[in-house]
């Protein structure tokens, strides 16, 4: 009898503590949830407005405000996104689509491959999984500037409000362009080049190469868009050569310094 009481206790002992551990678990995770909730606010209300006029992108190419929401959703990308949009008004093919994404959004497979030094090992392939389906610029800025390990809890609670932000803001902004006149129309179309300015002009200013390569960026665009052979060419496949063929000559012309970036990391960590 007495055996059996004490195996009885034993039993009772672990089930007790394996569900305080998954109390504390689920509260630590909640927390996390909730820090990223409130980290998150911010770039959804910046997502919101400058989502708006990716809408008016959407509308121009002949998409309808729920299809222009879905596509936001499932995609959240800027430059990814008014890639898209564009190839569509040009009926491009499923390729060069495919083609100019990759190229386009080649920067988010560093982004996850950086981000994934700050999981814990025991993090499982389906939190991998959700966390790198909306690593976007800002998520990754706020993901990465969390001090130790990242709960991926975190970028759930940045998540579940940057992504409709994103979302509706597509979807209002194909509705105003349908109700706006098309003279406003073309001057909130500009707001997006405004964003795009917003990402380069700050390294830029502190890099002179980085200011040369997009001066030179800038300046082949134009050239290729005007010059008689390749402007045959469609849009997808001139960003999918300018880039490649920019990008491959910058990294052999000028090498990124590993000791300069490491020097800058503890500058910054300081």
């Amino acid at each position: 009898m007495f055996i059996a009481d004490k195996h009885q206790f034993k039993v009772d002992f672990y089930l007790q503590s394996c569900t305080m551990l998954k109390v504390i678990k689920l509260t630590e995770n909640l927390k996390w949830y909730k820090k990223g909730l409130r980290d998150g606010i911010p770039i959804a209300l910046g997502y919101f407005a400058v989502a708006f006029t990716l809408g008016i992108t959407a509308k121009n190419a002949g998409l309808t405000a729920f299809q222009a929401m879905l596509a936001a959703g499932l995609t959240n990308a800027s430059a990814g996104g008014y890639a898209a949009f564009s190839l569509i008004s040009e009926d491009a093919g499923y390729l060069e689509m495919a083609l100019t994404q990759l190229v386009v959004n080649a920067r988010y497979l560093l982004m996850a491959c950086a981000l994934s030094q700050k999981l814990s090992p025991k993090t499982s392939t389906l939190h991998r999984s959700l966390i790198a389906f909306d690593v976007t610029d800002e998520v990754f800025g706020i993901s990465v500037s969390v001090k130790g390990t990242l709960n991926p809890f975190y970028n759930y609670g940045a998540m579940t409000v940057a992504i409709p932000g994103w979302a509706l803001g597509t979807f209002f902004g194909v509705i105003m362009g349908n109700i706006l006149p098309q003279s406003i129309v073309i001057a909130l179309s500009v707001g997006l080049y405004g964003m795009f300015l917003a990402i380069i002009i700050p390294p830029a200013r502190k890099n002179k190469i980085i200011a040369g390569i997009v001066i030179i960026s800038m300046v082949l665009s134009f050239v290729f868009k005007i010059l008689p052979v390749i402007s045959g060419i469609s849009e997808g496949m001139r960003i999918i050569i300018l880039t490649v063929a920019i990008s491959l000559l910058a990294a052999i012309l000028f090498p990124v310094d590993d000791e300069e970036n490491r020097k800058d990391g503890e500058k910054n960590e300081a």
